[in-house]
């Protein structure tokens, strides 16, 4: 007697559809949680740590700098060099002696190797007039601000930013130390020529460099909000505050001449070399009612872009360029003597707009007085001519004779 197949009773290994979907939301939870715990609310890396990693990248920028260029002047010795057409010049200026770097530094008493660096404590003194002076003028006529919310509201801020509002502008009460300063020649390109190399050095240039150091704070603070534009124009507005504040920086200082010539001004260059430090403290706010309060990654964003920024413009191999007036002695720029004397600035403005005043009047007054005469004249003559134009036969009556006796020209 044969027994029927029964099927095996088949064992259900996954999950049902309600648990897999409840497992999917608590995966993606956990994901979203470690994502803000430990991307957005992370504890940021020491300054003193990240500031060692920025120098190390910037050093090894400058030394891979350094070594394009040597290779591209070995590459630039090999080809032969066209001579150059040199322009016949007047013989009634006295051609000098060709002055190369060693003739500056012999004739100055300025040994390269032996010298010790200077203090600037003169320098430091109107440096700091110079800051106090703007700092005033800032404070005077809004300047600053004005010109700060004109240039972040400008073309280059982008659509998903609202009008970016400035709340605060601090520009510090201290002033920037200039001390270690030092001559050092250097090549046409800026890289340093050594010591002990005299013929290399009159083919090259002066270069001072000094250690700066200033600690102040120095803010900014603005808000603005940013705008959700998709699927469909402002779906959320989301409002950000952000403080910048400049807490200490320190570096050093290079600055050179780089001479002219008959179609190009003299400039003065600058630019901080590779190891210089930029402490800053920055606070966030995001959010209306809930709100977030000084975001780390914020922070790190922010910080790492000022510093690109800063890189890009003034720190070699960059360099920062400002062309040089003629200092040769002119008339209209002449100031001062016996003949003036010295009033406040303010004083001077309101005694020029009275005496510009004044000479405005009394020239309307001559215009006015020249037209009278004029009038006056014309009408004088019009009048004159009047009683001299008789018309023929009409009667005139001769002086001194009796009355009623007239005498009749025909």
């Amino acid at each position: 007697m044969s027994t029927p197949n029964i099927p095996p009773v088949r064992t259900e290994s996954s999950l049902s559809f309600t648990q897999g979907l409840l497992l999917g939301q608590l995966s993606i939870v956990l994901i979203l949680g470690a994502f803000i715990k430990f991307f957005i609310f992370g504890d940021p890396p020491s300054p003193d740590v990240t500031a060692a990693l920025r120098a190390t990248e910037r050093r090894s920028r400058t030394l891979a700098h350094k070594r394009s260029l040597l290779s591209l002047r070995s590459t630039a010795q090999r080809q032969p060099s066209q001579p150059l057409l040199n322009k016949k010049r007047s013989s009634v200026l006295r051609n000098p002696p060709p002055l190369t770097t060693g003739t500056i530094l012999s004739k100055t008493y300025y040994n390269v190797d032996s010298h010790q660096p200077e203090s600037l404590d003169w320098f430091n003194v109107l440096i700091a007039q110079t800051i106090a002076q703007f700092r005033s003028d800032a404070q005077h006529d809004d300047a600053i601000l004005t010109s700060l919310t004109k240039a972040l509201n400008g073309s280059s801020r982008p659509d998903f930013l609202d009008e970016i509002k400035v709340t605060e502008i601090s520009l510090g009460e201290d002033f920037p130390i200039f001390s270690n300063c030092r001559v050092i020649p250097v090549d046409e390109d800026g890289l340093s020529l050594g010591t002990g190399r005299g013929g290399d050095r009159d083919q090259g240039r002066l270069q001072a460099r000094m250690d700066v150091d200033l600690s102040d704070f120095i803010t900014l603070a603005l808000e603005t909000k940013l705008l959700l534009n998709y699927p469909q124009p402002l779906v959320a507005v989301l409002p950000v505050a952000l403080a910048v504040s400049v807490v200490r920086f320190s570096g050093t200082l290079s600055i050179s001449f780089i001479p002219g010539s008959p179609t190009n001004a003299t400039t003065l260059a600058f630019s901080f070399l590779d190891d210089y430090r930029l402490d800053l403290s920055i606070r966030s706010l995001v959010g209306s009612r809930s709100r977030l309060q000084d975001v780390p990654k914020i922070a790190q964003l922010v910080e790492a872009r000022l510093h690109t920024w800063f890189d890009e413009r003034c720190v070699e191999p960059r360099f920062q360029q400002i062309e040089l007036p003629s200092l040769w002695p002119r008339k209209k720029n002449t100031r001062g003597g016996d003949d003036t004397v010295s009033e406040p600035a303010s004083i001077s403005r309101a005694k020029g707009k009275e005496m510009e005043r004044d000479l405005r009047e009394e020239a309307r007054r001559e215009v006015e007085a020249e037209a009278r005469a004029k009038a006056d004249m014309e009408r004088i003559e019009q009048e004159g001519l009047r009683w001299r134009r008789r018309a023929r036969g009409e009667e005139y009556a001769m002086p001194g004779s009796m009355p009623g006796l007239n005498m009749n020209i025909t």
